[in-house]
């Protein structure tokens, strides 16, 4: 039973709450857009109007005081701060105010030119490693390594050197500083992309490495990268400013705010507001970019569709909680980009002390559902529900802390669900620690106790130890005793038992059993083997195609099943008196992909009982019998 802050690793789950925002019927992935959450970041919206006034200013500025910034007074040089030069003037008697106002011009347009110039080099070294050959990977690899391992500073001033002093140099030379930063994210994104199947395709096709890094790689990264650019631009002001300052940058006649400020800090202790002006203006518009950026980054991050996609409608909501159920899921559909829709409309409740088994093929939506749940389904997927609660609360509005302690999840690896560098007791701790703020030794204490409580041996010698040195069923239980370490009034447990062998899967079995009836935590069950869900739950949902086609009470599953589907996957099972001289029993066909599901019943073209209407019109679940409902027209 993990959380999520360290992928799938240590306790109980501790969502971001990025998706959803308390409302029925909203969207978990992008319920109110980015725009909506920038506009409660309060730095955001701080960042927003800095930056806003910045761009205002840069427009209108040499048209209202370009004269003035530029006009020789003989009279008024040098002088102080006074009623008609509130910072004083320069050494050409020029109102430096008016200066700094009409500079705001042309040190946004040189951070834009250095920003874009960086970008553009450091994504184009950065997407190579992922598209070129081995060795021309390695080499590209290699020098983003030096390009980053080199001080930024003395990159900029290196390349401003062998460029030229001047405008030009300093905006070349902080273009190389920024470049390493953005080739960096971009070969860690790009590793990402470049292993997934549809690139792997394309190169078996033969398609061009260009086209393969311009239409595969770069489109899905482009976010965060775009994202990284409004905090590179708030970087390469303030780099430009230094250079200029430095006197590496822009070379009079020409002045930003950097040649402002260098012009004016010989006489900082005479009458300091000549060089605080400048000083302020960089300072206010580094500052409002990188508040901007840090804020557009959040923003992102906690939205599963992405810019240019329109979320899912959100469905209507589903009216007062159902007091008998803690988990209560109506409608729930996940949904990705290009019409990808792996869950439809799914509805499901368990009640305390209940075990629910959700069975169904590979593909069928199970551990999605879970993801959709439990606020993981990864990006870019959206998740619209009208409702989702939890103890008659809506799952968006809990806190991390509430949710963290009342909601446990069991993976299927229990290796990748566990932290390799770290011990498996200081792992089990940390979750006492950041959801109930534990003392450390008191955390440990507990976590040694959860080990011995779901029957590991010699609990406070493997608390010492790391997963790797524990067996896969050890490993399994260490995770399920992150569960305990708060006070799980729901636990999900995806495919728990599938990575182990027959003896160690009944073990786990039992236990979850036990927790189940010691703590009367509600538990929905996730497997493909639907024998073992009759075993174990007391219900059973079975799913479909992303919609779930049959709900029944475990005890009737063998001999009161309906669906067809769910007849043929018990018909699948092998049994001791099976007759081994005749092939295994099967269903027919595959499973449509989430992207081809038609308007009729998805299972219709492998049911034998398939009619015209099967294939045009979807079913709907209607009751049958006690505590059973069916969705199929051919059942009566």
């Amino acid at each position: 039973m993990t959380s999520r802050s360290r992928g799938k690793a240590s306790g109980p789950i501790g969502r971001s709450r990025g998706n959803g925002e308390g409302a029925a019927g909203r969207s978990r992935g992008n319920g109110e857009g980015l725009a909506g959450r920038l506009r409660r970041n309060v730095p955001g919206v701080a960042g927003a109007v800095i930056v806003a006034l910045m761009a205002v200013l840069a427009v209108v500025g040499p048209l209202v005081w370009g004269e003035t910034a530029g006009r020789i007074d003989a009279a008024h040089i040098l002088q102080g701060a006074s009623p008609g030069h509130p910072l004083g003037t320069d050494n050409l008697g020029r109102d430096l105010l008016a200066r700094v106002l009409v500079a705001g011009r042309f040190s946004l347009l040189l951070a834009l030119a250095a920003t874009l110039i960086g970008a553009v080099a450091g994504v184009v070294l950065g997407a190579l490693p992922s598209v070129l050959p081995r060795r021309g990977a390695r080499l590209a690899t290699g020098t983003v390594n030096a390009l980053v391992a080199f001080p930024g500073l003395l990159l900029a001033m290196f390349t401003a050197v062998v460029a030229g002093l001047g405008a030009r140099g300093a905006v070349l030379g902080i273009g190389a500083a920024i470049a390493p930063g953005f080739a960096r994210l971009t070969q860690t994104l790009a590793a990402t992309v470049a292993g997934a199947d549809y690139v792997s395709a394309a190169r078996m096709l033969g398609v061009p490495r260009r086209r393969i890094l311009t239409r595969h790689v770069l489109p899905n990264i482009a976010e965060p990268l775009i994202l990284n650019l409004t905090q590179a631009l708030g970087g390469a002001l303030l780099g430009l400013a230094g250079m200029s300052f430095l006197g590496l940058g822009v070379q009079p006649p020409d002045f930003d705010w950097g040649r402002l400020l260098f012009d004016g800090f010989p006489r900082i202790y005479v009458t300091p507001e000549v060089a605080l002006g400048p000083a302020a203006a960089i300072a206010l518009a580094g500052i409002g970019f990188n508040l901007l950026g840090d804020a557009l980054a959040r923003a992102a991050a906690r939205t599963s569709v992405p810019a240019g996609e329109e979320a899912p409608p959100a469905v209507a909501p589903a009216g007062e909680p159902d007091p008998g159920a803690l988990l209560e899921v109506r409608d729930l559909t996940v949904t990705f980009p290009g019409g990808v829709t792996p869950v439809r409309e799914l509805s499901l409740t368990v009640a305390p002390g209940e075990i629910v088994g959700l069975v169904g093929e590979s593909g069928s939506g199970k551990s999605l559902t879970a993801a959709a749940i439990g606020g993981l389904v990864p990006y870019p997927g959206a998740v619209t529900y009208a409702a989702l609660r939890l103890g008659g609360r809506d799952m968006a509005t809990l806190s991390d802390k509430e949710l963290g302690t009342a909601l446990a999840m069991v993976f299927q690896d229990p290796l990748a669900a566990l932290n390799p560098a770290l011990k498996v007791g200081g792992q089990l701790a940390e979750v006492a620690v950041v959801h109930e703020g534990a003392g450390r030794a008191e955390a440990r204490r507990r976590a040694v106790d959860r080990l011995g409580h779901v029957h590991l041996p010699e609990p406070a010698r493997r608390a010492a130890q790391h997963p790797h040195e524990l067996s896969g069923g050890m490993r399994q239980r260490a995770v399920i005793a992150m569960g305990l370490m708060g006070t799980p009034r729901l636990i999900v447990a995806d495919e728990p038992t599938t990575a182990l062998d027959v003896t160690v899967q009944g073990q786990i079995l039992r236990l979850l059993r036990e927790l189940v009836e010691e703590t009367g935590a509600a538990t929905l069950f996730i497997s493909h083997d639907i024998a073992v869900v009759g075993e174990l739950c007391d219900r059973v949902v079975v799913m479909y195609a992303g919609r779930v086609v049959e709900e029944l009470p475990a005890d009737r599953l063998a001999a009161g099943a309906a669906h067809p589907y769910t007849k043929a996957l018990i018909a699948s099972l092998p049994a001791l008196d099976t007759d081994r001289s005749k092939p295994l029993a099967g269903i027919p066909g595959t499973q449509p992909a989430p992207a081809r599901v038609g308007p009729g019943c998805a299972f219709a073209p492998r049911c034998a009982l398939a009619t015209d209407r099967c294939r045009e019109e979807r079913p709907v679940l209607v009751a049958h019998g006690p505590g059973q409902r069916v969705a199929c027209w051919e059942v009566k």
